[in-house]
């Protein structure tokens, strides 16, 4: 395989992404959460065989376009999830899950591709993917589907059974489904919380999102539907950007660089530097869990925010006048404090800013964001790398450029949660 299909069929994957998530969140508004779900295992487990015995550059290509829409949606619809069936207080503690278990997943895969990189060997590399997504694909035939989206199908009766279910029987679910009886989209104040509107406006005099779903046939903002509504395009503006935000600081970048900025500290193989980065994403992550619902989302994010403009500006800096020891450890602090707030808080936002009739098609606006600025981080970060390098002389020029982006997504954080509102104070 050549330069330019290996490029091929890496991007491919991301070109699935971002047509799964699209695509993900008005299916599993109309279909449901679970049913959506089992497909993307399916796509996993079909993508994960086909690359595993794929003797050519375009059946790979279909297995890793079939593995990137399977993931595209995995990742709108896996969040959603767990905010609807998790306690509501704590929706930031387990909001971390998705993050927590796509680190993860990138752990179990650097590791199993030190000891599975050699002759042909990697095939069982791609291949134990079909296995891990066919136990998935058992487990939800015993998962309970999403309450919240049950209420807003009009079957409140089942709803309650399947939250009482969840909760265990001797809990009292009664508060947590009141809104359900009164409000079939099942999206009442106390589970999503209340859209914000722009400073100037009265919240009170505003219906709530989910107002036009209380009719006996449930309603469903399509994909363009949701950015035409008045009461929900401030939320797609904001939680668009946010997911820009996370890319546009330069995550993806500092973890492609840090292999080559640690690789002269520490006399081991990339591949475990590899492992190691992602060891320390990992166990940030778990450490920062409970986080979001102590301090907010919006502290979480400005921390993390704050945390890897400095370390970007520290890391260019030291890269610049070659203090080395010094880049590795800006790198260390950069993995870290996108964990803080960057890493998981934007996959939870959608749920509790609007209701059940947009939340899919909202989730899907975000998480098509996301595979875009990934794209273009991939893409035009060594192109811009190599170009300062060659113009200003030595490397690391580009994270002067990530720091600049973090100081103005610092501006577009702050401004955007003044125009929301979430219920209590998770946002705050």
């Amino acid at each position: 395989m050549d330069e330019a299909a290996f490029a091929t069929v890496s991007s491919i994957f991301t070109v699935g992404g971002l047509i799964g998530a699209l695509a993900a969140g008005p299916f599993s508004s109309r279909r449901g959460r679970l049913l959506a779900m089992r497909v993307t295992a399916l796509l996993f487990i079909a993508g994960s065989v086909i690359e595993s015995v794929a003797n050519s550059v375009p059946v790979m290509a279909l297995g890793r376009f079939l593995s990137g829409i399977g993931a595209g949606a995995a990742t709108v619809i896996v969040p959603l999830y767990i905010s609807e069936v998790c306690p509501p207080d704590r929706r930031g503690f387990f909001g971390f899950m998705t993050q927590i278990s796509i680190n993860v997943g990138i752990l179990i895969t650097q590791t199993l591709g030190f000891f599975l990189s050699y002759g042909s060997a990697w095939r069982w590399n791609l291949g134990i993917g079909a296995f891990i997504a066919a136990a998935q694909a058992l487990g939800l035939l015993i998962v309970p589907e999403s309450p919240a989206w049950l209420a807003a199908h009009d079957d409140v009766a089942g709803a309650n059974k399947t939250l009482q279910r969840i909760r265990g029987h001797a809990v009292d679910t009664s508060e947590e489904g009141e809104g359900w009886g009164r409000d079939a989209s099942g999206a009442g104040e106390e589970e999503q919380g209340l859209l914000a509107q722009h400073a100037d406006e009265d919240a009170d005099n505003v219906p709530p999102p989910n107002a036009t779903s209380a009719k006996n046939e449930p309603v469903h903002l399509g994909f363009l539907q949701v950015v035409r509504d008045p009461n929900t395009r401030p939320v797609i503006i904001a939680l668009v950007g946010i997911m820009f935000v996370q890319q546009l600081c330069g995550i993806n970048s500092v973890i492609m660089y840090s292999v080559s900025l640690l690789a002269d500290l520490l006399p081991i193989s990339s591949a475990l530097l590899s492992i190691l980065v992602s060891l320390v994403n990992l166990v940030t992550t778990v450490a920062c869990s409970p986080l979001p619902d102590r301090l907010g989302r919006k502290a979480c994010l400005i921390m993390s925010i704050v945390g890897q403009g400095s370390s970007a500006l520290v890391l260019a800096l030291s890269i610049v006048f070659g203090f080395k020891i010094v880049s590795a450890f800006a790198v260390l602090f950069f993995v870290g404090f996108f964990a803080v707030g960057l890493g998981p808080v934007p996959f939870i936002l959608a749920s509790e800013l609007v209701g059940q009739e947009a939340v899919g098609a909202t989730q899907s606006w975000c998480l098509g964001a996301n595979y875009i600025a990934t794209f273009l981080v991939a893409q035009f970060f060594p192109i811009v790398n190599k170009a300062l390098n060659s113009w200003l002389g030595g490397q690391g020029w580009v994270y002067f450029i990530f720091a600049g982006l973090a100081a103005i997504s610092f501006v577009f954080v702050t401004w955007s949660f003044r125009s929301l509102r979430f219920h209590g104070a998770t946002g705050n």
